[in-house]
């Protein structure tokens, strides 16, 4: 038997058994009768609220912010950014419906093409599942329509964030996320990669985009 063989087989002599429905319906049951901690009142607000909240705290970390009244801007949006900072105008996005959609030639010569990230790169562009208010985050869910990829190995990271999916708190996010199946993987992003790992010195990039840019859109 292989270490991992052991690992696996361990974790399963402590699973009980029985059919996962009823499994299930025990995890749920504690999800609904566990109470809320104290949650933070920082993002506690209207949509403006939320926005002013959510661009602050993501600046604060080195993002950058743009709030958009239409969706239909995004392509515009997207080619000044590259071209206000100096990089080709090309852009890697996933297979997001509200993303395959918007009217790409606004962009103007900027070409954007679907897929996984590759290691040449240089901005993508990816749909937030939500963002979250009091600490500037924005959360993505892996799949085909949004590979993780683009999350970490451009130089840049580009993502559109509708209001309607800007909570004030993480508490409101998860339970979102519990009424739809769970993604392989969750992950909570507050802008660009760095470390202060050496001397206590800020260093970007660390393990991913060394930029991130939020676009905000009030109506999708």
């Amino acid at each position: 038997m292989s270490a991992r063989d052991a690992i696996l087989a361990r974790i399963k002599s402590k699973v009980a058994a029985g059919p996962d429905a009823a499994r299930a319906a025990t995890v749920n049951q504690r999800l609904a009768a566990h109470a809320r901690n104290l949650i933070p009142a920082r993002g506690q607000g209207d949509d403006a609220h939320r926005i002013r909240v959510f661009t602050a705290m993501m600046e604060a970390v080195g993002g950058t912010v743009e709030v958009l009244d239409d969706v239909n801007d995004v392509p515009e949006h997207a080619a000044a950014y590259l071209r206000n900072a100096n990089l080709p105008a090309h852009l890697r996005r996933g297979a997001d419906p509200l993303l395959a959609k918007l009217p790409w030639h606004r962009g103007g010569a900027l070409e954007v093409v679907e897929g996984r990230a590759i290691d040449s790169d240089k901005a993508s562009l990816t749909r937030a599942f939500a963002g979250i208010a009091e600490t500037g985050t924005i959360i993505q869910l892996s799949g085909p329509e949004s590979p993780t990829t683009l999350n970490f190995l451009p130089e840049v990271h580009l993502v559109v964030l509708e209001v309607s999916n800007l909570h004030a708190s993480y508490e409101e996010a998860w339970s979102r996320l519990r009424e739809q199946a769970m993604p392989r993987t969750v992950n909570m992003i507050s802008g660009p990669s760095r470390t202060a790992d050496i001397e206590q010195t800020i260093v970007r990039p660390a393990h991913g985009p060394k930029n991130m840019h939020v676009l905000i859109v009030r109506s999708s």
